[in-house]
């Protein structure tokens, strides 16, 4: 199968981590592509940022006719469901995977992402998915998401001590990484705390292939029916869509 995974945010280094975590666990004969929009924000770390990386991920969506899964690297979800709606085949956040995940491996879950402004908007997505019951917090370890490429940075500890304190006082039993960033850290971090860490990379690349294997589509009845041909104005004229898409 043919998965692209979109990275909504424009940092390439970051794209390039991700497409290597999804490689490490992709099934032989799933070919993997790594893509991020070129106008956006360099992060996504709020409500605001958020906005603005929206129209560039569906863009490299809508440049994909031929893909058979997608993959939102982003683990607040960004425009899932404008995502899901835009096209057929099955879309995947990578939040929404890994909370899953988690589910199918603890009672009661700890998500640990970057920064505070973020977390709002993921503990909405907890209620919204389904999950309150089962996850404990959601936990910031304040580390910005550009500083997850800097290897001088003491992210890595921050985020190791955010785990520690999630299974002292959460009394967590897997550990939920709020950033598509933190994709490379998931297996060392397990081994240290001696508990499931997920990364949401992982999660969605198996979940995405496991739908496509199905031969699962996207519901087209209700919320995700297509966006209905209109005109779009401005900067905004080519995302309208035809009755031929």
């Amino acid at each position: 199968m043919h998965l692209t995974i979109v990275n909504p945010n424009t940092t390439i280094t970051m794209t390039h981590t991700i497409g290597e975590a999804a490689r490490a666990v992709a099934a032989p004969g799933t070919r993997i592509e790594a893509v991020n929009p070129d106008s956006g924000p360099a992060s996504i770390e709020g409500y605001y940022d958020e906005v603005f990386s929206i129209p560039g991920m569906l863009a490299e969506m809508r440049a994909r006719p031929h893909a058979d899964a997608f993959v939102i690297a982003c683990f607040d979800d960004t425009g899932l469901d404008a995502a899901r709606s835009l096209v057929k085949v099955p879309v995947i956040g990578i939040g929404e995977a890994a909370m899953h995940m988690a589910t199918l491996l603890a009672t009661k879950f700890s998500v640990v992402t970057t920064l505070a402004v973020s977390v709002p908007a993921l503990e909405h997505n907890v209620h919204k998915y389904g999950f309150a019951h089962r996850c404990a917090r959601v936990r910031a370890c304040e580390v910005p998401v550009l500083e997850l490429e800097n290897p001088a940075s003491d992210a890595r500890s921050r985020i190791s001590a955010e785990i520690a304190r999630a299974k002292a006082d959460d009394r967590a039993e897997a550990i939920v990484l709020g950033c598509a960033g933190m994709a490379d850290l998931a297996a060392a971090l397990s081994a240290e705390h001696g508990l499931p860490v997920i990364d949401g990379v992982a999660s969605a690349v198996k979940l995405a292939e496991s739908l496509h294997g199905l031969g699962m589509k996207t519901s087209k009845v209700g919320g995700y029916a297509p966006p209905r041909p209109k005109t779009y104005s401005g900067a905004f004229a080519s995302a309208a869509v035809s009755t031929e898409d």
